[in-house]
């Protein structure tokens, strides 16, 4: 009963706090714009990419799947040949389906 009486106080700021600060005038939400900032790029490939998400959100979204795909297509071989300089070869394995 204790801990009740302490938590209702809290309990209450918490809920008049929003109320609070939209009465201090919040004002409403206005559209959000999100960019890349391009004035502090300097690395060509760097500026292009942000100046193609500026400008070109569906060319960015391309470029993304294909540098990901790449990407995971040099993990996929780089790790093939760190398993086969071990001595793990998973091209002569059974596979058991039961």
């Amino acid at each position: 009963m204790k801990n009740i009486r302490r938590a209702i106080p809290i309990l209450m700021a918490m809920l008049l706090l929003p109320a609070l600060a939209h009465a201090a005038g919040g004002g409403g939400a206005s559209e959000l714009v999100v960019v890349a900032d391009t004035r502090v790029l300097t690395v060509g490939y760097m500026r292009y990419f942000a100046d193609l998400y500026n400008n070109n959100v569906v060319l960015f979204a391309v470029w993304a799947t294909v540098l990901t795909a790449i990407y995971g297509a040099f993990l996929g071989f780089l790790m093939d040949f760190f398993m086969s300089r071990t001595g793990l070869d998973l091209s002569k394995r059974k596979i058991i389906e039961h």
